[in-house]
């Protein structure tokens, strides 16, 4: 779960609840993963994977996701209040789906958390923005 960003980088891109989301680019705690979160959707957000280390595509591809640039790790966020945002999202180095939120800290930094077994297994990671 080494190149997981749980951490649901998208929702981040809200400035207010009613504000449509700006397009941005975050980076999980180790840097190996870059994902680019946009809309999609009349009020949904999405995050795709534009950068990965070596290492990162190794582990999806043992974990059997053959491209990882380009998938969308997160899928559907919708906004449940301001700064927290609900949605699926998907753990390439397992090939699997999980029910995660996004939890916006402030402009530069959320927490995402996927859960799996009906919310008994949780984990964390803090998120960065990634400036141009």
């Amino acid at each position: 779960m080494h190149s997981l960003p749980i951490a649901l980088i998208l929702a981040t891109l809200v400035t207010g609840a009613d504000e449509r989301p700006q397009p941005s680019v975050w980076r999980n705690p180790s840097n190996s993963v870059h994902v680019r979160a946009e809309p999609c959707g009349a009020d949904s957000m999405c995050a795709t994977v534009i950068w990965a280390s070596d290492k990162a595509k190794a582990d999806a591809q043992r974990g059997g996701t053959k491209q990882l640039i380009g998938t969308q790790l997160f899928q559907n966020f919708k906004i449940v209040r301001a700064g927290l945002w609900k949605g699926t999202v998907f753990v390439p180095d397992i090939n699997q789906r999980f029910s995660g939120t996004v939890t916006v800290v402030d402009e530069n930094t959320i927490v995402g958390k996927g859960c799996a077994l009906l919310g008994a297994v949780c984990k964390a990671q803090t998120w960065t923005r990634v400036r141009p």
